[in-house]
């Protein structure tokens, strides 16, 4: 045990004193949350310059509602209008082939964001044509001005009152407050809650890419260069294996901790702190056990390698794993208790990450909690017993891979 110990706190010491580790403490959390922020501060900066959208408009009684409504609701923060409707061919008269002629080689030099295309027959659709149809937001705001002027023009034909009609079509906001089983209430929107996930997907996305390509560049680099030789002649493989893992896992628990402080600094600066103490601990839980089953992954997977491009390679495999919950995570938000969601939450691998979605959002059964940690860390006991075999026949093995079979084999042995 004292030698195992002696590993790592020799691991830990000389990475910590790295000047990686010293610029990834800071940089990582720049990165997360310019991930997280830079995106949302893109998406709700508002505009600075007045666009111009074209209509060609075959009903002729569109145009002039449009234009009124888009006047009134969208306004640049220095009071300009938003958007101008700029009409290119108006009325029952107009050829719809000449307009969109005109207006195609308008919008093509570049002197209108786009036009509406108005057919006699407008209720079976109309056609928002430009050359950004990245851009949601300008097509989102003509379909909501599109949609309420055709409602209130149905309304006033139908004999209401104008000042009826505005109220009747008056928008009225949704707020989302989030319960508990307690009957608490919490007013929580979808950003605080992709948020808080968000925030521990990558933190668990970093800590396992750094670590886990230390752990095994570590081992590449004593196999190398000889130096494992050496430290077999005083210490056991299980102590060496355990050593490192425990050492790398405090050097992982170091950056957490002073994330961690960063980001209730951040909270506590802003008012608020966004989850539970009991969403903290149960994060944690799965933080620490899915971090030594990948540790044990890439023990199992990076003691047999003996170049730089299989190291490269075996750490790229391991860590696209971990994108797979940051790709799931929208539908995993949308529904939280549905039965793939909870198929998917059973798998090992993924059980950290999707659990860590699940939490903020609606809590889990306690059942599934209770399961799911247990399952976890039976796996990561496993994975630990067969890294320790594999490391121990491998670690001295130069010059030579071991295929699978063999790898098998060297669990299965007693």
């Amino acid at each position: 045990m004292n030698k195992t110990f002696a590993v790592a706190r020799w691991e830990y010491v000389e990475k910590i004193k790295s000047k990686a580790f010293l610029l990834s403490l800071v940089l990582m959390p720049i990165i997360m949350i310019g991930f997280g922020v830079i995106p949302t501060l893109f998406a709700s900066r508002a505009d600075t310059e007045t666009k111009v959208i074209g209509i060609v408009d075959a009903t002729g009684e569109m145009t002039v509602p449009l234009a009124a409504y888009l006047d009134e609701n969208y306004k640049l923060p220095d009071g300009r209008p938003n958007y101008i409707l700029r009409p290119v061919l108006i009325g029952p008269a107009a050829d719809l082939s000449e307009g969109k002629a005109e207006a195609d080689s308008i919008v093509f030099r570049g002197e209108m964001e786009g036009y509406l295309l108005i057919p006699p027959s407008w209720e079976e659709g109309v056609d928002y044509k430009t050359q950004n149809v990245g851009n949601l937001k300008v097509t989102e705001r003509l379909l909501a001005a599109f949609r309420d002027v055709v409602v209130e023009r149905k309304l006033r034909s139908r004999g209401f009152d104008p000042s009826i009609v505005k109220e009747l079509t008056k928008q009225v906001d949704i707020r989302t407050i989030k319960i508990s089983s307690n009957g608490t209430e919490v007013a929580s929107g979808f950003g605080e809650v992709f948020f808080t996930a968000y925030v521990f997907m990558m933190m668990m996305f970093f800590l396992v890419a750094t670590s886990g390509q230390l752990l095994v560049r570590s081992m590449l680099e004593e196999k190398s260069n000889r130096v494992v030789e050496v430290l077999m002649s005083s210490a056991s493989a299980n102590d060496l294996m355990t050593g490192k893992i425990i050492g790398l896992s405090g050097l992982g628990l170091t950056q957490l901790a002073f994330w961690g402080i960063i980001g209730t600094a951040i909270s506590l600066k802003f008012g608020s702190i966004p989850i539970s103490p009991l969403h903290v601990a149960l994060t944690l839980i799965y933080l620490v056990l899915g971090y030594l089953l990948y540790a044990a992954i890439f023990v199992a997977a990076g003691a047999p390698v003996s170049t730089e491009q299989e190291a490269q390679q075996i750490t790229s495999y391991l860590t696209i794993i971990l994108v797979l919950p940051i790709a799931l995570a929208m539908p995993v938000l949308e529904n939280p208790g549905g039965l793939m969601v909870r198929i998917l939450t059973f798998i090992p691998l993924l059980t950290p990450t999707m659990m860590a979605i699940r939490i903020p959002v609606q809590m889990p059964s306690l059942t599934e909690i209770l399961l799911s940690i247990t399952l976890l860390g039976f796996s990561a006991a496993c994975m630990m017993y067969a890294a320790g075999k594999i490391f121990r026949a491998t670690i001295l093995m130069v010059g030579k891979r071991p295929s699978l079979s063999e790898l098998w084999r060297i669990i299965r042995l007693p």
